[in-house]
Formats: C-alpha cells, structure tokens, sequence
C-alpha cells in the first residue's frame, strides 16, 4: 500500500507525536510534577511509537496495519491518562490528538488486515 493512501493516518501521528511531546513537556513545568508521572511516560511512550508508526507507514512495510493497531493502542492509554487532567489545556489537546489518532490508526489497521487477508490466500503452502 503506498504511502500516499496512508497521508491522514501519517499526518495524524505527526500531530499526535507533537501534542504528546508539548504535553509532557508542559507538565514538568507544572507545580505538581509526581502526580503527573504517568501522564509524562505515558506522553513520551505515544509520541515514540506514533513516530515509529509513520515511518512504517512511508515505507509501505506490510507490517503498517500491525503496527498501527500498536499505535492505537498507545494512543487510547494516553488519551485516558491525559483525560484525567483536562482542566490543563496541553493535556486536553492532547488526548485529542491522541483519540483521531487512535481512530486513523484503527482506520489503517483494518485496512492492513483486510490486505493482507486478501494476500495470505494467494500465497501457495510449501
């Protein structure tokens, strides 16, 4: 699957990658900074593996709908975690990122699959 078809799911990650590392960052600057641990970790986790979902994507790996279901995975954990302290706007806006990423990635792992579905039948058993 060319890259191209992946754009909004690839254009999702940048963003989401984006909102996570203002996020965490932004939250090491707050008062509390312990109470909003796993809000960081969790921050850097979704930004690394979104970053690592696009290059996989603009390879065209045949790994990308795999990866992406990681992706969204990551991404939901962030976007609760996030929730739970909307009352600061970086983490509002990024479990927003995080959750139409999450739902591009579930958009590109379902297609993945279906793709490779398709493949696995016309692939003779040795």
């Amino acid at each position: 699957m060319p890259h191209e078809t992946m754009r909004s799911c690839i254009d999702a990650c940048n963003e989401c990658a984006l909102e996570c590392e203002h996020c965490a960052t932004a939250c090491l600057n707050e008062q509390d900074v312990k109470m909003l641990a796993r809000c960081i970790a969790l921050d850097l986790e979704c930004a690394e593996i979104c970053r690592t979902a696009t290059i996989v994507m603009a390879r065209g790996s045949e790994r990308a709908g795999e990866f992406c279901q990681l992706c969204a995975d990551a991404c939901e954990g962030c976007a609760q975690e996030c929730e739970k302290h909307r009352h600061m706007e970086h983490c509002r806006r990024c479990a927003e990122a995080c959750r139409r990423c999450a739902e591009e990635c579930r958009r590109m792992a379902g297609a993945g699959q279906r793709r490779q579905g398709s493949s696995a039948s016309a692939i003779p058993a040795h």
